[in-house]
């Protein structure tokens, strides 16, 4: 019931790919890509909606794959596996923070926006009524872990894209194919690289986290199924059909149109969309809640009692209209992520000065009981990886920090090991069987 928190997911616990699938495309088609999809068709043609839908999708899935077959291989979290990928045991306790508060806060964000939503379109309860019914629903699930959820994606997933796609064809009627693949934008103009930029950037935060997930999948190759499957049909499915509707109804808001096609489909179809995005946001902020408090602290917690409290204190920040001021906050946070996964990867594939005892542990089924408290060289590339996002123009922002501390960290850290002829000497728990 813990879900394997502090542990590798054993075996006997892992999962089909399908059931994994499913959730991650449920991740990705939520409104959120809905309101991307409007804003790239309110500001541009479709033939480069689909080629900014295209590079930045691309550019997720090799990091989420990266992420996600490291994920699987070690069967531990995010927040874990930093501390054998770049960031040592306070370090990961760091990375733990800033998952957890940001995942927690888009939590609260997500649940006020289902209660206005639910409150425009019923009517008969207040705002802070229906953020209390929807953050108890999204908690119960998160509490009950991996197996509840997968379930309640089974049954949110097809239920929204159906509720989802109805709205859209009654939206899309009376408009001629040709008119809306080939007009131009019916809003300002534009950019590819603002375009791409959106795509990316909207699915960063969720690309990090893919080691939450993937740790209950049975091989690497299902991880590669799931990523090309849930993310290119997420992109494109919903992308581009929210592209479409940018031109037909001429507006970016999307969810309007949606929501407003009919009362009770509205109605469903909001509470199908954030359900099966909003149970993840509570249940990696737990898990990375959970780390932070081990590493910093030296006491074990359980994941279902902190996906209580968490779930209790965003339900009930939603239900005051606290949280309708964090989201600028949460975004400019938001730079402070992508460098991460840069590191991890490049200490998992590239350096992998921790990769020896993480093979060896494997045979106990344990993970290394030992590693440094920092790493002064993640620390230095996270800075680096965050000012080049935040202030290099050129590129798309989240990705230029991706790939300048990716780069940093390998190249530095391939220096360091050659320069020391091999591992450090402070490498934890050498494999004794070489």
């Amino acid at each position: 019931m813990d879900d394997y928190s502090l542990t590798p997911v054993p075996d006997e616990a892992r999962h089909s790919w399908f059931s994994v699938a499913v959730q991650r495309f449920g991740q990705v088609s939520s409104f959120q890509q809905f309101m991307v999809g409007a804003v790239l068709g309110y500001g541009m043609t479709f033939t480069d909606a689909v080629i900014a839908i295209t590079v930045g999708s691309v550019m997720l899935e090799v990091v989420t794959i990266l992420l996600g077959v490291a994920g699987v291989r070690e069967g531990v979290s995010t927040s874990v596996l930093a501390r054998w990928s770049g960031f040592g045991r306070k370090g990961s306790a760091a990375v733990g923070m800033l998952v957890a508060f940001s995942l927690a806060g888009w939590f609260g964000v997500q649940n006020g926006v289902f209660a206005q939503g639910m409150h425009d379109l019923a009517g008969w309860a207040p705002e802070w009524a229906w953020a209390v019914v929807g953050g108890a629903v999204v908690t119960a699930v998160s509490v009950h872990g991996f197996t509840t959820m997968a379930w309640t994606a089974y049954l949110t997933v097809p239920a929204f894209l159906v509720l989802a796609g109805w709205s859209v064809a009654d939206t899309l009627a009376g408009h001629a194919p040709a008119d809306l693949l080939t007009g131009p934008p019916p809003g300002p103009v534009m950019s590819l690289a603002e375009g791409t930029t959106l795509v990316a950037g909207a699915f960063i935060l969720g690309a990090l986290m893919t080691p939450d997930m993937t740790r209950f999948n049975r091989r690497p190759s299902d991880v590669v199924k799931q990523t090309l499957l849930g993310v290119t049909l997420g992109e494109y499915l919903i992308g581009l059909t929210a592209v479409l509707l940018g031109h037909a109804a001429r507006t970016a808001d999307v969810v309007g149109i949606v929501t407003s096609s009919s009362g009770v489909l509205g109605t469903l179809i909001l509470a199908t969309a954030i359900l099966k995005i909003n149970d993840w946001n509570l249940y990696s902020s737990a898990l990375a809640t959970v780390n932070s408090v081990d590493v910093l602290v030296g006491r074990r917690v359980g994941r279902r009692p902190v996906t209580l409290v968490i779930g209790a204190v965003g339900t009930a920040l939603s239900a005051v209209g606290v949280t309708d001021d964090f989201t600028g906050f949460l975004e400019t946070i938001g730079v402070l992520a992508p460098p991460v996964a840069g590191i991890i990867i490049a200490e998992y594939y590239v350096v992998r000065r921790y990769r020896a005892v993480l093979d060896a542990a494997h045979r106990t089924g344990a993970l290394p009981d030992r590693v440094p408290d920092w790493l002064p060289l993640s620390l230095i590339c996270w800075a680096v990886g965050a000012f080049v996002g935040a202030q290099v123009d050129a590129g798309i922002p989240a990705i230029n920090a991706v790939v300048a501390a990716f780069a940093l960290y390998a190249t530095a850290g391939r220096a360091l090991r050659a320069r020391r002829g091999g591992p450090a000497a402070t490498t934890p728990l050498p494999d004794r069987t070489t």
